[in-house]
């Protein structure tokens, strides 16, 4: 009964050990300094020169709280090999710390690009704790201590010699107080932040004051105290450079020219100056106290003495550049909810029958002797007949387009208009497009990979004429009018036979996009309409026969062979879609063939007794040459066959559709045969027409040899024979093969039902050309857009020659390719692309505005011109670069020259505004130095080791880094003192 007593005394004895909230803070930041591994000696190499920059930074970070206040811990550090001599480092125990020893390292001052830390105290790595929240700040003086005191416990605890920096005050102030513990030292590191500078401390003789002051050495001759100084002046003033690119006039277009635009191209280039600032920082890296004078009556420091120069230029944000314009200003159209209709009011396509006088009249005088110009008709009657419908609709004289404008645009995408022949736009239409540049060429090629079109492809032009209208002839407005008019010109050509130039020959080509693969289609239609109406005129008897081999129908179908296109031409207009009449009086024979086909070899030799006579062959093209007919023996003659039809993506894309959803029944097979088999099944008919007397074994041998096995065997007498019989697919029972070679009847080409019915897919074409909206457009030819942009700063790059610009390209054009592959690309991916291709265009510029600012083109001397072109390039890919020579050197020479110019321009009001600013005094110090104005940083940094706080102590590395700028003034000090010794 009595233990529980003692237990519960023993448990109120334990609770006056809880931590406070502030130990337990102290703990967590002891736990991380674990977790990372930052505790004991710390041990690196001797800091290379301009490692800094060159070196990669990383850090890591973790949060903490202090009771309901969270905090992060970073720790930022620079990467380094870990170094092999960890043997002989711990033999020097007296060694410093390594923080300590960095502060007198003079390899890496001033770095282009670091953390702010790292620029006032030099240091490698460094953690900080600051509030996690933006806008929270530790402000009074009393957290503030609370938090020092905090990381001075921690450090001590751990052993950890990486140095703590506590943030406060607002951030944007940059404040940081810190320590740093080694064996028996300790470094402070303080910071004054104002917003008025004391005139004391302007100059170098005042700053040295201060930091004798700070440190309070009690040595009289004090040890010497190193400096090094950097003064930076900016140049926002290029008078003499007006920005030479001003946005392209828009109203010259005629003549085929767009102000500075050649027509048909995309234009590129910044409108203003993308170059907004060039800073030079010149800089004494080591000087002893003393040397130099320089305080608040007189000044040494004369930049043109400067040993070291740097220069770095601001960019101007996001500069208004051409071709960026372009892109954006086409995207948006894809954002664009209205239809053509909507935008120029109803619509010219549904009135033709009403108003269709106008192009009947055109039509009636194309067939007048008197020989009109074609062009007038095509272009001109055709665009005023829309324009009148467009006015008569909106009641304004104005349509979007004028009439100057649309002509010059309609004569680019249509040369062949222009060819003044009175019979037909013939000139242009055997030079197909394809041909002109070289296939292997990759950026032509380009286009199988954007899925656009080629470069001089109707389609890609098409797309830069809207890209410009969109962008300088009335935006939407103006793009919806001139599809019009083009859908016009389109359905003009179907209806008179002109095939439309700028497309390739034959069936459509898949990799490009579909509207391209549209316009291709209507071509073939055109092409047919074409050869069926001459047809009635020619007559196909002067043919040359092709030279056909084995594979006779591959050359076929590919449409290569003119030849046959004129005679599967010559009686198109008689043929007839409905077959009946043709098949009735062929039910005998045809039950014959039948029969014959079952009973074999004898049949066969029935049928070729009796077919003739019945049959004449119909629908020859010529001999095949080698092979003749099994059984009656007769040479086996080519037959002429339909071509197959050409398909675009989206109707191939349904075929299949339709044919998987017939599904795996009986019925679905049988249809789905039928459909795939339409074509074969004709050219069995054409041979059957063209062979009297055939089978199924002579169609293959022609059609497909490989199904055809020959091998010889001995016969009865011992004689080597050949004997051939079908392959075993062919032997399948009910094989499609076989079902279409019973069904088929002897018809030749022309008496059979087409397989491409090319006035419906016209008329499906132009309906589809119709009914898109400017967006869908937009949609379909930004592709073509992107294709253009990329060869345009491929073009643009091969004058500069950007070896970072090649590589962006690169990216640029494998990016695109992977996101245009696929149809309806997002958004996001598509403004990527563009982003990246404005980027490229920025930095061309810059390339071009400081080429002309340090006149790479008009220096004479081939060796200094080399020196600047490298200077110019590494200007754009570094932070910072420095001037060979200074200010003597060749670019150093260019620089002078600029600020001289510079200040000539602004020095008198300058001078009054300056001497009221600082009360004369800093004008008085630059004495005759108005070559350059009165600079916009001046840092300075002291060093120096020495004992403190006694003169027995430990000489230890003291800094004090001051930065003063128009704004501000700061000193960031670090005073190490002995603690063993004091």
């Amino acid at each position: 009964a009595l233990s529980p007593q003692p237990e519960s005394e023993v448990f109120e004895i334990t609770d006056f050990t809880t931590a406070s909230e502030w130990e337990r803070f102290i703990s967590k930041v002891e736990e991380v300094l674990n977790d990372w591994k930052l505790i004991g000696v710390s041990s690196g190499k001797p800091l290379e020169k301009g490692i800094y920059t060159t070196g990669t930074w990383e850090e890591k970070s973790d949060e903490i709280s202090f009771a309901d206040f969270k905090f992060s811990v970073t720790h930022h550090y620079l990467v380094q090999e870990p170094s092999d001599k960890d043997g002989k480092e711990e033999l020097a125990e007296d060694a410093l710390p390594l923080p300590m020893q960095d502060l007198l390292c003079m390899n890496n001052d001033f770095p282009p690009r670091a953390h702010c830390l790292v620029r006032w105290y030099g240091l490698r790595e460094f953690v900080v704790i600051a509030p996690a929240a933006n806008n929270e700040a530790v402000v009074s003086e009393s957290k503030c201590n609370l938090l020092l005191s905090s990381v001075s416990i921690a450090l001590g605890n751990t052993g950890c010699q990486v140095p703590l920096f506590v943030q406060i005050h607002q951030k944007w102030r940059r404040m940081y107080v810190g320590e740093c513990q080694g064996p028996g030292v300790r470094t402070d590191f303080e910071m004054v932040h104002l917003r008025k500078v004391p005139s004391q401390y302007t100059h170098l003789s005042g700053l040295l004051e201060i930091f004798k002051t700070k440190i309070g050495c009690p040595l009289t001759p004090l040890p010497p105290i190193s400096m090094a100084i950097r003064l930076t002046y900016v140049l926002q003033d290029w008078q003499q450079y007006f920005w030479p690119q001003q946005p392209p006039d828009i109203d010259a277009l005629v003549g085929g020219e767009v102000g500075g635009l050649e027509f048909g191209k995309l234009p590129f280039g910044a409108c203003e100056d993308p170059i907004s600032e060039l800073h030079l920082a010149t800089t004494w890296p080591h000087l002893a106290e003393g040397i130099i004078v320089d305080n608040d009556v007189y000044s040494d420091l004369d930049p043109m003495q400067a040993p070291q120069w740097s220069v770095r230029v601001r960019k101007a944000e996001n500069p208004q550049c051409l071709l960026g314009d372009f892109l954006t200003e086409f995207f948006k159209l894809c954002r664009r909810k209205e239809s053509t209709d909507e935008i120029l009011g109803r619509s010219a396509f549904e009135e033709e029958g009403k108003e269709v006088a106008d192009i009947t009249h055109a039509l009636s005088k194309l067939t007048e002797p008197a020989p009109v110009p074609i062009h007038k008709l095509s272009v001109t009657n055709m665009v005023h007949s829309a324009k009148k419908k467009i006015r008569k609709h909106r009641g304004v004289d104005e349509s979007p387009l004028n009439n100057d404008v649309l002509n010059t645009i309609l004569l680019f995408l249509f040369p062949d208009a222009a060819d003044k022949l009175a019979d037909g736009f013939e000139s242009r239409a055997n030079t197909s497009a394809g041909n002109n540049p070289p296939p292997e060429n990759e950026d032509y090629n380009l286009f199988s990979q954007f899925k656009s079109a080629p470069s001089d492809s109707l389609t890609y032009k098409l797309a830069l004429c809207l890209c410009m209208i969109n962008f300088y002839h009335g935006g939407v407005k103006g793009v919806a009018h001139l599809w019009q008019e083009f859908v016009l010109e389109m359905r003009y050509r179907w209806e008179n036979n002109y095939l439309i130039p700028g497309l390739a020959n034959g069936s459509p080509d898949l990799r490009c996009c579909l509207l391209h693969q549209k316009l291709q289609m209507l071509n073939c239609c055109i092409e047919r309409k074409k050869a069926r109406d001459e047809g009635k005129r020619g007559s196909g008897s002067d043919r040359s026969p092709g030279a056909f081999g084995d594979g006779a129908k591959g050359a076929e179908h590919s449409g290569d062979n003119p030849d046959k296109e004129k005679e599967f031409g010559k009686s198109w207009e008689s043929w007839s879609d409905s077959e009946d009449e043709f098949f009735e009086c062929l039910s005998d024979t045809e039950d014959l063939k039948g029969n014959g086909q079952e009973n074999g070899k004898k049949g066969g030799a029935k049928e070729g007794n009796k077919e003739p006579v019945n049959l004449k062959p119909e629908g020859r093209l010529h001999p095949h040459g080698k092979l003749m007919l099994l059984h009656p023996g007769e040479p086996l003659y080519v037959p002429i066959t339909q071509e197959p039809a050409p398909m675009t993506e989206d109707l191939l894309e349904e075929q299949s559709e339709v044919l998987a959803k017939l599904g795996t029944s009986a019925e679905g097979a049988h249809l789905r045969a039928r459909m795939q088999s339409a074509c074969l099944l004709s050219d069995m008919e054409s041979f059957k027409a063209a062979n009297p007397g055939c089978c199924l074994e002579d169609f293959v041998r022609w059609y497909s040899p490989r199904d055809y096995i020959e091998e010889e065997v001995l016969d009865e007498k011992g004689n080597k024979v050949i004997k051939g019989e079908l392959s075993a697919r062919m032997k399948i029972p009910s094989n499609m093969w076989v079902e279409a070679w019973e069904t088929a009847k002897p018809i030749p080409a022309r008496r059979q039902k087409r397989l491409f019915d090319d006035t419906r897919e016209a008329e499906k074409v132009l309906h589809y050309l119709a009914v898109q909206k400017p967006a869908d457009l937009a949609r379909h030819l930004l592709p073509c857009i992107i294709h253009a942009a990329v060869l345009k700063v491929k073009d643009e790059e091969a004058l500069e020659d950007i070896s970072s610009v090649k590589k962006i390209i690169k990216q640029i054009i494998s990016h695109s390719s992977k996101v245009l592959r696929f149809p309806n690309p997002e958004d996001k991916k598509l403004e990527e692309i563009i982003a990246q291709i404005m980027s490229v265009e920025a930095i061309i510029a810059r390339a071009r505005s400081l080429k002309a600012k340090f006149g790479v083109e008009k220096c004479e001397n081939e060796e200094e011109k080399e020196d600047l072109q490298r200077f110019v390039n590494c200007l754009l890919e570094q932070p910072e670069v420095s001037v060979v020579g200074a200010g003597r050197g060749p670019a150093g020479s260019i620089i002078h020259k600029l600020f001289v110019n510079a200040q000539r321009v602004s020095a008198v009001p300058a001078l009054e505004e300056e001497l009221r600013r600082s009360g004369g005094a800093e004008e008085r110090r630059q004495g005759l130095q108005s070559e350059f104005p009165p600079p916009t940083g001046r840092e300075v940094i002291l060093r120096s080791a020495l004992p403190r706080p006694a003169p027995y102590s430990k000489a230890l590395p003291q800094r004090m880094y001051s930065v003063l700028t128009r704004e501000d003034f700061r000193l960031a000090g670090a005073f190490s003192a002995d603690t063993t010794f004091f």
